[in-house]
């Protein structure tokens, strides 16, 4: 269930409080490969499904940079901000790749709101994110990402 607040003024009431979960998402090896493409990072354990079989994980995994990279499009299904003309990725404090994504596997991301700062004409939000894997105990990656939204 998403998050849907009327404006900065009404989020920042919510500071330290947990947002909700994102729906799970599964990852797949189109993705893995599409990401490696864009990023020049064609490392065997990522795309090489038949050699990863018999590596450190038994299977391709996604890249680190690829789950954190999916955090835009599953934060949308934790929070939402109206109200604001935009809201833009402003940076990450603590990234932290706590266990690798088995490709196949499904991950989801639950927020914590850390901090609103106000600026002029808007805010700097800050979330604290756990991107879980389905099925585990122990979180794919752990984070603190900024927003910066704008009235």
């Amino acid at each position: 269930m998403t998050t849907s607040v009327s404006g900065i003024e009404e989020l920042a009431t919510m500071v330290g409080q947990h947002l909700g979960y994102s729906q799970f998402q599964t990852v797949s090896q189109e993705q893995v490969n599409l990401f490696a493409a864009a990023t020049g990072d064609h490392q065997w354990i990522h795309e090489d499904v038949e050699r990863a079989k018999s590596g450190p994980f038994g299977g391709t995994i996604a890249h680190g940079y690829l789950t954190l990279s999916l955090l835009p499009v599953l934060l949308a299904g934790v929070l939402r901000v109206e109200g604001v003309a935009m809201g833009v990725n402003y940076g990450t404090n603590k990234v932290r790749f706590t266990k690798p994504v088995p490709v196949g596997s499904a991950i989801r991301a639950g927020a914590t709101l850390a901090s609103v700062e106000p600026f002029d004409g808007g805010a700097t939000v800050s979330l604290d994110v756990v991107v879980e894997l389905e099925g585990s105990d122990k979180p794919a990656c752990v984070a603190q990402v900024i927003y910066r939204y704008y009235q």
